[in-house]
């Protein structure tokens, strides 16, 4: 088993097909034993990062340094690197046992020594009593267990996972989500987890790259990205948030602003640059889950917050939560996400209501 993870660093990065940019020249640091998710929509140049740590992208340029020593040249098979498949890649004529043990035998390790590691690693993903099925006789999760224990069992110091629950099922996803977790912790090596799913990658990441064009659009640890977007892209991607483009600005001092919107409305909002804006274009974000509702005259009246009357034009149930799209503007829709509580009123579409949430929670933030 790995005792710690490595250390990885990508040093102007890149990767190009003739005149096509697929990676622009990246620099990111991946720590010791992180857990380092890369997120993006089709094309961000996610899948193009991945295989070129991995070794089946030749890089156009750039480094690939694990604790210091370049493996840009180097073959897949010469760079000791765990890889989990989306389909898990097992081999349908081997058992449980033999699919894991297959890394060491490759790796002409004696039976001894391949006994006691693949007994170790089915113990840790609980497979023991599985060790003689073939994967056919396995469940989806079971599978994937089986994948990891694989990946894991020669202890590189680093696991590289492509979209390793796709096939799953929601439930089974999050299950799984649970189990990984649990086996990074029992091997401690350094995780690159790519996957399309933001909510995937916010349960399970000590940092997230959001990626957008070939470049990274920003890293962080998943609720600095969530509470503090560095731009619209960025808000969006991560889900959950209103965007209302920005017209006019009016500092307040202290890093408060008063902004105009496109639909003429005025919110107060938190200005992270404190007034030294050196972007064209801005808006203001604002999370679904911060925003209050109620019927028409029935809002707060408490000091600090941003207010504005609109109409129901959707309302969704799902999972305990009330979802509701409210137009409180000719395109200025407002998505608000409210607890499902025992005693609450599930409101109308068509219903007038109100809308208000704390300035506090209102960020201006540039839109590219």
């Amino acid at each position: 088993m790995a005792k710690h993870g490595a250390r990885i660093s990508l040093i102007d990065l890149a990767k190009s097909y003739g005149n096509v940019v697929a990676l622009h020249p990246t620099n990111l640091v991946i720590e010791p034993g992180e857990f380092f998710s890369i997120i993006g929509p089709s094309g961000s140049g996610k899948t193009t990062l991945l295989g070129a740590i991995a070794g089946f992208t030749p890089p156009s340029g750039g480094r690939i340094e694990v604790d210091g020593i370049d493996i840009a040249g180097l073959p897949p098979y010469h760079r000791n690197i765990g890889m989990v498949f989306q389909n898990y890649a097992l081999f349908p004529h081997l058992s449980v046992f033999d699919n894991v043990a297959f890394p060491l035998k490759l790796r002409k390790l004696p039976r001894a020594v391949i006994a006691e590691r693949v007994g170790a690693m089915l113990a840790t993903v609980r497979l023991t009593q599985l060790a003689g099925r073939r994967p056919s006789q396995l469940s989806g999760g079971q599978q994937q267990r089986v994948a990891l224990a694989r990946a894991a069992v020669y202890a590189p110091r680093m696991l590289l996972m492509d979209e390793p629950l796709g096939a799953l099922d929601k439930n089974l996803r999050e299950e799984m989500q649970s189990e990984i977790k649990l086996f990074h912790r029992k091997i401690s090596s350094t995780v690159l987890y790519v996957t399309h799913d933001q909510d995937e990658a916010t349960a399970m990441s000590d940092r997230i790259a959001i990626m957008n064009g070939g470049r990274v659009a920003q890293c962080g640890a998943p609720r600095d990205l969530y509470e503090h977007p560095c731009s619209a892209f960025v808000a969006s991607f991560l889900g959950g948030a209103n965007l209302f483009k920005v017209t006019g600005i009016e500092n307040r001092g202290s890093g408060a602003v008063s902004c105009r919107t496109a639909q003429d409305h005025v919110f107060d909002a938190v200005d992270p640059s404190s007034g030294s804006r050196s972007h064209t274009s801005y808006v203001l974000r604002v999370p679904a889950e911060v925003i209050e509702i109620a019927p028409a005259g029935g809002e707060v009246t408490a000091k600090e917050m941003n207010r504005a009357q609109g109409t129901v034009v959707d309302a969704i149930y799902t999972a305990g939560t009330f979802r509701y799209q409210v137009e409180i503007g000719p395109a200025e829709p407002v998505s608000v996400r409210r607890p499902a509580t025992h005693r609450a009123t599930m409101l109308a579409p068509g219903q007038k209501v109100a809308v208000w949430w704390p300035a506090s929670s209102t960020l201006l933030i540039p839109e590219t």
